[in-house]
């Protein structure tokens, strides 16, 4: 792990809210020259730490109003109803997240819905055949704020 200043943190911290920003934007903004936020954001990327951009893509705006997490607890357990299940699941487009988990449940699932009808379709013809199903239990996102996480101090 690589020692971060206070400058590296702020940059962390306004690439965290949008990945897009230019080093020379950095750079005003903290006050240091083009050439050496450029010179941080390629330190950052070689030790790790920024890992790629991604772009968010407003799903209500697309038509899926509904998210809902679910968990997964399967019926058998071993290596291939893991791999099967992983298998199966991760080729249901609704599903946006996989998540393999220790706890009650083996997995939590991300998943997308146009509205809660189309969710129970989704529930009943995808989800629940997918092989080693046991126990599922949903719970329906009401409101979500992005947290850009923890930065060392």
């Amino acid at each position: 792990m690589i020692d971060l200043d206070d400058i590296d943190r702020a940059f962390l911290r306004d690439l965290a809210r949008d990945g897009t920003l230019s080093a020379g934007e950095l750079g005003r903004r903290h006050g240091i020259s083009q050439p050496a936020a450029w010179r941080r954001v390629k330190r950052l990327t070689e030790a790790g730490i920024l890992a790629g951009q991604r772009v968010l893509v407003d799903r209500a705006a697309l038509g899926f109003g509904v998210t809902v997490f679910l968990g997964v607890k399967l019926a058998t357990k071993g290596r291939v109803s893991l791999e099967d299940f992983e298998r199966a699941v991760t080729a249901i487009p609704e599903v946006q997240v996989v998540q393999h988990v220790l706890g009650l449940f083996d997995y939590r699932l991300r998943v997308v819905a146009r509205d809660i009808a189309d969710f129970e379709r989704v529930l009943r013809r995808r989800i629940m055949t997918l092989p080693g199903v046991g126990q599922v239990e949903a719970n329906v996102l009401l409101s979500e704020e992005p947290r850009p996480g923890p930065l060392p101090g």
